[in-house]
């Protein structure tokens, strides 16, 4: 504030103290008055006319910055977690598929492996029953006389 306001009013100020009040002072005071309160109301208006289309900006600019890339971050999350989905639905399928695979092998691995016992079971039963017509033969041979050659050969003493 300049000093030439503030003395004009500590001078009013005095004088309404004193009790000496001045009619154009009193007059141009009211005056004053209505002309601020007549601005008042116009800038008022004015902003109530001007604050919707205001806000609304700020609002769409704040939109615009802040929610836009949060809801880019959240497309990009969701178009992640479907390929992630995918890719896990393929894996378990490919993980199926290997696990009929291994249980086909094992099947084929314990059918070889009856076969091949069944196998070796055939040969032992003709091992033992050629080995019982063996016995049976020698059974019914007559036994034949051992002589050894070292016996027969030394003199007589």
């Amino acid at each position: 504030m300049d000093r030439d306001a503030v003395e004009r009013a500590q001078r009013r100020l005095a004088g309404l103290r004193e009790g000496r009040v001045d009619n154009a002072t009193l007059e141009a005071t009211l005056e004053r008055a209505r002309a601020a309160l007549e601005e008042l109301a116009e800038r008022s208006a004015e902003l109530e006319a001007t604050m919707p289309q205001r806000l609304g900006g700020a609002l769409e600019d704040a939109l615009r910055t802040e929610v836009l890339p949060v809801a880019r971050h959240i497309a990009e999350v969701r178009g992640l977690s479907g390929q992630t989905i995918r890719r896990l639905e393929r894996l378990q399928n490919d993980l199926d598929a290997e696990r009929a695979s291994r249980v086909e092998d094992l099947a084929l691995v314990v059918d070889l492996i009856t076969s091949g016992w069944r196998g070796v079971e055939r040969r032992l039963d003709r091992l033992e029953r050629i080995l019982d017509r063996l016995e049976r033969s020698l059974e019914d041979r007559p036994v034949a006389s051992l002589y050894r050659i070292e016996e027969q050969r030394r003199p007589s003493a």
